[in-house]
């Protein structure tokens, strides 16, 4: 009893309740015209077909059924049109369970009316509908309530049968949730994404400051300590940028992703790696305008991270780095000396961040010690790239 008490204090219940009787006012207008039970039910399966029909009764089920869910993707009762035409028959299914409980909701209705029968028959007047057949008595006020109780329990429970049968009919097909599925993972990837770049930018700039201020510090030169300072804010300054524009999508999942640098403002890092004291001899052929721009944007935050690295665990020493647009590829390398503070390949959230960056575009990174250098060389196709195709080849697809 207490799980049919408890609902009669939710809204829900009643927003339910509304819902059985919707069918009820379109069925009551073919009672003027004719006492065919039956042509309700025939009529609904034309309507039933119209691919339209299952997104209209979707949003009022999820409206009035679950409105909990509205909206959500993963919402048990999917408001789409008809995609096939099984959907189509469980449309015309759903229908005919509607007219049903919708024909008990009314029959529920004469419960109300036999207590207020009852009420009546207490001044003399013979009692009629459920209660027809009583002896008019002061005492039926003391049976008014009873017919209340099972009208609440009917309330109750063909809210929840409705619910179980709108899952049940009208509730995402395998296609509907595999398409919920892809949409959670490209959000996810996406995230991971930005939680990369956070790490490439702010490790980035860190590592400018940290390596900027050694060197003023050791120069005692005012004019080298005032460019290193130069050098920190400018650095600083695009790390907040990227920050603010990535803590802003996450803060708002609905904001979409503002512009993020390409390759063709890669003279940016390198001007910033030189400022560190590094010299960049940097070669560049071919055109990045024909770049895609995804595969622009993750290169220059594999140009970064390079960088980084260098900066990191070599310090301020002489870089080589080779940007080509050859052949329907993308061939970007950062070659430096290597010193005892050179880290090992493989080793280190960022170089791993390169290798996930070049797989999620179908292409390759290699890292490896040669003829006393270490390189980092990634190589990423061109044609057919798209944005979308990566997330699916990422995700196993």
């Amino acid at each position: 009893m207490h799980h049919i008490v408890t609902p009669l204090t939710s809204a829900v219940t009643y927003s339910r309740w509304l819902h059985m009787f919707i069918p009820a006012a379109a069925a009551s207008v073919w009672f003027f015209v004719s006492d065919a039970f039956w042509a309700p039910l025939l009529f609904a399966v034309p309507i039933g077909l119209i691919p339209a029909m299952r997104l209209e009764e979707g949003i009022q089920a999820q409206l009035l059924l679950t409105p909990s869910e509205r909206g959500r993707p993963d919402a048990s009762i999917a408001a789409a049109p008809s995609s096939s035409w099984a959907e189509r028959w469980r449309t015309v299914l759903w229908l005919w369970v509607r007219l049903l409980i919708s024909a008990g909701a009314i029959l529920a209705l004469w419960l109300p009316v036999a207590s207020i029968e009852l009420v009546l028959s207490a001044a003399g007047r013979p009692p009629g509908g459920l209660a027809e057949g009583l002896d008019p008595h002061w005492w039926n006020v003391l049976l008014a309530p009873l017919p209340i109780v099972p009208l609440l329990v009917l309330v109750v429970l063909g809210g929840r049968l409705s619910t179980a049968a709108a899952r049940w009919l009208l509730g995402p097909s395998p296609t509907d949730r595999l398409t919920v599925l892809e949409g959670l993972t490209e959000e996810l990837l996406e995230r991971n994404r930005m939680a990369r770049e956070l790490h490439d930018s702010i490790g980035h700039a860190l590592t400018v400051a940290v390596v900027q201020a050694g060197a003023a510090r050791t120069a005692n030169d005012p004019a080298f300590t005032e460019r290193a300072l130069a050098a920190i804010e400018e650095t600083g300054r695009d790390a907040l940028e990227d920050l603010e524009r990535v803590l802003r999508v996450l803060r708002e999942s609905g904001t979409p992703v503002s512009r993020r640098p390409t390759l063709a403002e890669a003279e940016r890092l390198l001007d910033s790696a030189r400022s560190s004291g590094a010299k960049v001899d940097a070669r560049v052929s071919g055109n990045l305008g024909l770049v895609p721009a995804p595969v622009s944007r993750e290169g220059y935050r594999i140009l970064q991270e390079s960088l980084t690295n260098v900066l990191r665990h070599a310090g301020p020493v002489s870089v080589r780095v080779t940007i080509a647009v050859d052949g329907g590829r993308l061939e970007l390398e950062v070659a430096n000396p290597l010193s005892g503070a050179a880290g090992l390949p493989g080793s280190g959230s960022g170089l791993r961040g390169i290798r996930e960056r070049a797989a999620l575009l179908g292409g390759k990174a290699r890292t490896e010690s040669r003829e006393d250098e270490w390189r980092v060389s990634v190589s990423l196709p061109l044609d057919g790239i798209r944005w979308s195709d990566a997330v699916h080849r990422s995700s196993g697809r």
